[in-house]
């Protein structure tokens, strides 16, 4: 089990009772927790409405528009949802889709 803040920004508060900032304790299938897990939990325990997991969910990950940073690096560069999680990681999802 791992320990990490996540991070809601960009307007996605809003499917998060428009909370930006929540500390979550996440447990994996193997011992060791991964982004993948993390998102798991995010869909299964914290989206409220069913209808909003389209808002943060395509094809099985993150929506195409939603930046995810961990500690501040593109998810990209550090494996995606492959990526080890340990206590104390922050987790960032910045929706860059705006109206107007």
């Amino acid at each position: 089990m791992v320990q990490v803040q996540v991070e809601f920004l960009g307007g996605l508060d809003v499917i998060f009772s428009k909370q930006r900032k929540h500390q979550v304790s996440v447990e994996g299938a193997n011992g060791s927790v991964t982004v993948g897990d993390l998102i798991d939990y995010i869909v299964s325990n914290m989206i409220q409405k069913q209808k909003d997991v389209s808002v943060f969910l395509e094809d099985n990950t993150i929506r195409p528009g939603i930046l995810t940073l961990i500690n501040d690096t593109d998810w990209e560069l550090e494996g995606e949802k492959e990526y080890v999680l340990e206590d104390g990681d922050i987790v960032s999802f910045t929706s860059t889709l705006h109206g107007g």
